[in-house]
């Protein structure tokens, strides 16, 4: 059979473009596969290892820098890029055991982390972690394997303190911007960053993982069912995760955390300072329903700061059951002589209803549960006054004292010396975070016996001791410990919480085609 010239081009063209267009879907399908899209809050503040203190730019430098030491699920400080032998009290010999390239191509050897450390220990970068660290009297090289570190007194958790990423001593010279351009040697390479995007790629399979910042919580999740984001974890409301659990392209996993809810007290008020007040709140918030309603089981009740399962925790805390008729009992012993007038009332019953002012900041999770505290305190007698702030005017007040009640979470948290910083009597901002003026003999002499004890057993059984008597004396109503959480496309698999909320998930999570 003939065809003419014109018909020929015809067939030809559309045959063309049909396999053109197969062949441009599959590359479009196939490069959209090499990048993870992950939903964020924000932008990470800083990506110079030296720097950060914001939890999200820590899990991200974790997948760009190699630090010296790790932590274990018991929180023990492990091996990471070098092993390490105390010769002293006060001098370590740490060795790199293995052969590190920074992503500039050079080797990692003793002098980055020389620099690295040094560099720290210089005022002039003004870095926060220079006071972790400034019991550091001199670090050295003796070979390009080993690094000394002298202190100028002994310090038994210095180990679990060095978790900074080491960048290379050539760029540290050069003051290189590694806030702009970070260099490491971590599993995954800097490839751009710009106020819409982060972006990194994973060096076992070059797959890049994309950081998308989307403020609003809601619209994280649209963006989510839509394909524009592959991957969220933490940081929506429980509605939200409810929501997910409902919608047929998403799945939601689940692992136990370590972020601790309190409740603080003001030590400085009248009534407050009274165990008996605090004891009654403890047992007038039924926290076990409050864990069922807004977190739909996903969460624990706590008991002190350090989950029970760190080398310090304490798995047999005494706790403040739900129980109404003793906290109405307790109300009625405390001692209202010296208080102004109108801040105590009696209803018919003789029994006291107390007013108390509860700050909280305008997330509205935060506020649903501060309206659950205060219908449940209102049966026992306790009227609760919500008041909520945006988030600078809030922690603001509470840093400055201007608070009876307020609540928050203490995240990621694992070195026991914790205590020092939130409860120690001369911790009081600014000088630390003990936002409640808790002053307290007991437990000050506890903080510093454990904070001078070497031997690391010994030192767990003095915390524990500490941990038994903040909880006795209320220093903070411990809430819970919330859930980690993860909300995915079905097409993501293979990513793993922990408890830390650590984003190390995202370095064997595949995006597979449907």
């Amino acid at each position: 059979m003939s065809i003419n010239r014109r018909q020929f081009f015809k067939t030809s063209l559309l045959s063309f473009s049909s396999m053109s267009l197969a062949g441009l879907v599959g590359c479009q399908t196939q490069s959209k596969n090499r990048e993870i899209l992950v939903g964020i809050t924000s932008r990470p503040r800083m990506l110079d290892p030296r720097k950060a203190t914001d939890a999200l730019s820590s899990r991200v430098n974790r997948l760009l820098y190699r630090q010296l030491i790790d932590f274990n699920e018991k929180f023990e400080a492990i091996p990471d890029l070098a092993t390490w032998q105390q010769l002293s009290d006060t001098r370590y010999v740490f060795t790199i055991n293995e052969q590190s390239v920074f992503h500039s191509g050079e080797p990692l050897t003793s002098a980055d982390v020389v620099a690295t450390y040094n560099s720290i220990l210089d005022p002039k970068l003004g870095s926060a972690h220079r006071g972790s660290l400034k019991g550091i009297k001199t670090v050295k090289a003796l070979n390009d394997s080993q690094v000394e570190f002298v202190l100028d007194k002994a310090d038994a958790l210095f180990v679990g303190r060095l978790v900074i990423g080491i960048l290379p001593k050539s760029l540290i010279e050069k003051q290189h911007p590694f806030h702009e351009k970070p260099v490491g040697s971590g599993p995954c390479e800097f490839v751009s960053l710009s106020e819409q995007k982060l972006v990194i790629q994973r060096q076992s399979d070059q797959i890049n993982l994309v950081f998308i910042p989307v403020k609003d919580a809601t619209v994280r999740v649209l963006k989510l069912k839509k394909g524009e984001l592959d991957i969220i974890q933490n940081d929506l409301s429980p509605e939200l995760v409810q929501y997910c659990q409902k919608q047929p392209e998403l799945k939601v996993s689940w692992s136990s955390g370590t972020n601790f809810g309190y409740i603080g007290f003001n030590f400085e008020d009248s009534l407050l300072a009274q165990p008996a007040l605090r004891e009654a709140i403890a047992h007038g918030i039924d926290r076990q329903s409050i864990i069922d309603a807004m977190f739909s089981g996903h969460a624990r009740i706590a008991g002190g700061l350090l989950v029970p399962e760190h080398w310090c925790g304490v798995t047999d805390m005494p706790g403040y059951e739900f129980n109404p008729k003793k906290a109405k009992a307790l109300l009625k012993s405390l001692d209202f002589t010296k208080l102004p007038p109108g801040l105590v009332t009696y209803n018919e019953q003789n029994e006291p209803i107390i007013e108390l002012s509860y700050k909280t900041s305008n997330d509205p999770t935060r506020i649903r549960l501060a309206t659950i505290y205060q219908s449940q305190l209102k049966k026992v007698g306790i009227h609760l006054n919500v008041q909520s702030y945006d988030w600078g005017t809030f922690y603001s007040d509470i840093k400055k004292g201007r608070f009876q009640l307020y609540s928050l979470a203490w995240v990621g948290v694992k070195s026991p010396d914790i205590f020092q910083y939130v409860f120690d009597s001369s911790a009081i901002p600014p000088s630390g975070a003990n936002r409640g003026r808790y002053r307290d003999q007991v437990a000050d002499k506890l903080i510093r016996l454990a904070g001078n004890t070497q031997d690391l057993s010994k030192q767990a059984e003095l915390y524990k001791d500490l941990q038994r008597h903040l909880q006795a004396t209320l220093a903070a109503m411990p809430l819970w410990y919330e859930d980690q959480y993860a909300v995915s496309r079905k097409e993501v698999t293979g990513y793993k919480l922990y408890a830390d909320g650590r984003l190390d998930g995202l370095l064997d999570c595949v995006k597979n085609s449907y």
